[in-house]
């Protein structure tokens, strides 16, 4: 095998099944003519007046907002693969071709919550189209760069126009399908979608590399996207706009200060935990962070009502999304360098290794969907938690000698199987009573935890691997030096790089520090699931479509 090179970067990739009130029994706010017009006429439709009465038009619907979900979230994986290419092809740096990946989901993370509040308020089906079309003018930009940033600048607008759909396109399912098994089995495609959309981007990325090239990753989108703005009209009817006004204080404010907190992250990653930069981006993040807590609780409309948290199941579910989005983040990167760096695979090859994890991840969304009405989301979120900790600690007993049928296939595939369960019930637990007027600020709420959890994560798990790394380098570095030839050190001092096995000794110890870290995040997950959820018969009777609505 051609020399390694370990090159340990950031790179990300999902979330929600509900019973709430029902809009038809909530008190309409009070109307005045200059603050609270009246809703267009299309837009005074409960859900069920919006559905379109037959099994072809929900379905229809539900593929719309499931293609969309699936072009924002594989759009977080299907780069990754193209990166080398990327690199020669635009001349980027090492470290500079990690913003190719960290532009997208800086700007996903940072504005969604900003997304779902527009959604509320213009409408969600005119907003989804919105930012559709923005992902796909942003995408056909990405792919005609000709240079570092414009190619950066392309990939943070298509951040901002995937913050702007994703919230939307959660919320949209909620007001298009009926309460009860029929918005369950919605929601357990969505899941499925959100959650398997990486592993299909590392596949699809794979195909296109190697059969046109790197531009295609981007291309791609352009007409899918058209084609998901030209159907929604047809199949989606808008929901009502409810009064308000942007609270863009709020929403600047939490954008900085996700961005800076993960850029510390990253930061500590490349340049340790005591570089005056990294303490520098975590103490203004810290200080960003609580002024927006200041903000939120001031504003008589924030973009993040603080209310939410008071509700033990939602505060529950957004500490396991976090956990469990920086597993996912961390098992595709991880497995990616050790595929294609250990094992040798080709892009192609790479892709192909985690197409397993989609079927399984569909595979534990529909088990969970079908089961929810009868046995309520807390088993599936314990189950599921603890197979995505067992699938993460066999991840670490991976070795140089490993194979991938013998040491990856298995794992990866409890570990999906877990993760379809989980976000399933995640999904449902986050919009549970949760007021109509609120479902975009409660949809991109869980959007931007999954986000900034991954990124966060992600950055976590780069630390302890590089940590790992460094440790054994100090072992593999003389052992290497003490064998090699007068060119092999000379190639080593000019560029820095050891050679096979030596390099892939160094990988796999980081690795495998980075799966024992990730599966501690999803035993935490699994805890919370245990001790802080809590579902009541009133929630299973909404579940099963029955019930009276909660006052």
């Amino acid at each position: 095998m051609a020399d390694s090179v370990i090159d340990w970067r950031p790179v990300p990739q999902r979330r929600t099944v509900e019973w709430w009130r029902e809009p038809a029994t909530e008190s309409p706010p009070r109307r005045d003519a200059m603050s609270n017009p009246e809703p267009t006429p299309e837009a005074r439709t409960t859900p069920q007046e919006t559905e379109r009465g037959d099994g072809r038009g929900s379905g229809m619907a539900l593929l719309v907002i499931a293609s969309c979900q699936l072009m924002v979230v594989l759009d977080i994986t299907i780069v990754n693969i193209a990166l080398p290419d990327i690199q020669r092809s635009l001349d980027f740096s090492t470290t500079s071709l990690s913003w190719v990946i960290n532009a997208y989901t800086l700007t996903f993370g940072g504005l969604l919550l900003l997304g779902g509040r527009m959604g509320d308020i213009l409408g969600r089906r005119r907003v989804f189209i919105f930012g559709v079309l923005l992902f796909v003018l942003a995408s056909l930009l990405g792919g005609m760069s000709q240079n570092e940033w414009q190619l950066l600048a392309a990939r943070a607008l298509q951040g901002v126009g995937g913050a702007i759909a994703s919230p939307t396109s959660l919320a949209l399912i909620s007001t298009t399908f009926r309460e009860g098994p029929e918005r369950n089995r919605a929601f357990g495609v969505f899941a499925a979608v959100s959650a398997g959309g990486g592993a299909i981007g590392l596949l699809a990325g794979g195909i296109l590399v190697e059969w046109l090239n790197w531009r295609w990753v981007l291309f791609v989108n352009v007409p899918i996207g058209l084609l998901i703005a030209l159907a929604t009209p047809r199949w989606i009817r808008e929901s009502e706009r409810h009064p308000g006004h942007f609270d863009l204080a709020g929403a600047l404010a939490s954008t900085i200060g996700m961005v800076l907190l993960v850029y510390g992250f990253i930061r500590a990653a490349q340049d340790g935990w005591r570089d005056p930069l990294t303490l520098a981006a975590f103490g203004a993040a810290v200080v960003i962070l609580l002024g927006f807590i200041l903000i939120e609780r001031r504003s008589r409309q924030p973009i993040t009502p603080l209310h939410m948290f008071a509700d033990r199941n939602r505060a529950g579910t957004y500490g396991m999304m976090l956990s469990l989005a920086a597993a996912i983040f961390g098992m595709f990167f991880f497995l990616t360098l050790f595929v294609q760096n250990v094992l040798d695979f080709s892009p192609l090859q790479a892709g192909l290794a985690f197409l397993p994890v989609s079927a399984v991840i569909a595979v534990g969304a529909g088990l969970a969907s079908q089961l929810l009405p009868k046995y309520g989301p807390k088993p599936f979120m314990v189950t599921g938690a603890i197979l995505a900790a067992a699938g993460l600690a066999w991840l670490t007993l991976t070795d140089v000698h490993s194979t991938y049928a013998g040491s990856i296939l298995g794992p990866i595939l409890v570990f999906s199987l877990g993760m379809g369960m989980e976000f399933v019930s995640l999904t449902l637990m986050a919009l549970s009573n949760v007021a109509t007027r609120e479902t975009g600020a409660a949809s991109g709420l869980l959007n931007a935890t999954q986000q900034v959890g991954g990124s966060l994560g992600l950055s976590i798990l780069v630390t302890v691997f590089g940590t790992a790394s460094n440790n054994e380098a100090d072992k593999q570095i003389p052992a290497f030096m003490s064998q090699a030839t007068p060119v092999e050190r000379l190639r080593f001092e000019r560029t820095g790089q050891l050679p096979a096995p030596y390099a892939d000794e160094i990988l796999t110890a980081g690795v495998s520090a980075a799966f024992i870290t990730a599966a501690i995040f999803t035993a935490i997950a699994a805890v919370i699931a245990l001790l802080v959820i809590q579902v009541r018969p009133s929630d299973l009777e909404r579940l099963q479509g029955g019930g009276m609505p909660t006052p």
